[in-house]
């Protein structure tokens, strides 16, 4: 019995010992710890800021759109692609396109190229693929449009059945 008690205050200095020992260790791990959960935080909300402030912009351009203001719609909608924001970024050359907004093919495949360089999967570049094959066909550039199709058609892609349809 006494040699519990002796034990149990041997095991509890040897703690004390070790939390003064590694003191500056364990202080240090907590602050950095507490740093990364801060950045992580901070990150986030100021990509929710910047998610907020650029759907901001694709409902106002579509206002100026409605309102027959194309020119301030195609301003605007450029800007968010070039923010290179994966979903508004996408929504923004689609609106361009669909809306004959950007008269210069040469900017419109600048256009392409930014969102084709965003960080999204395989399945939705491969989609934006297929757009930009249409777009491509569509203004008389038949071969690239065609190399695009074929690239889609060779991955097995599920746009497969479109790119093989589109192609005929």
């Amino acid at each position: 019995m006494e040699n519990e008690i002796i034990d149990k205050k041997d095991f509890s200095e040897k703690i004390l010992i070790f939390f003064k020992e590694k003191q500056r260790v364990i202080l240090i791990t907590f602050v950095t710890i507490i740093g990364i959960i801060l950045a992580f935080l901070t990150s986030n909300y100021y990509q929710n800021m910047e998610n907020e402030e650029i759907s901001e912009k694709f409902i106002k351009a579509g206002i100026h759109l409605s309102s027959e203001e194309k020119n301030k719609s195609k301003n605007i909608l450029i800007e968010i692609v070039n923010s290179e924001n994966k979903f508004y970024s996408i929504l923004a050359l689609n609106t361009i396109i669909e809306n004959d907004l950007e008269e210069r093919s040469n900017e419109i495949l600048k256009l392409f190229e930014i969102v084709e360089n965003l960080k999204i999967d395989k399945e939705q570049l491969n989609l934006i693929k297929l757009k930009k094959a249409l777009y491509l066909i569509k203004i008389s550039k038949n071969e690239e449009g065609n190399t695009l199709l074929n690239e889609i058609i060779s991955e097995n892609s599920i746009w497969k059945d479109a790119a093989l349809e589109i192609s005929k």
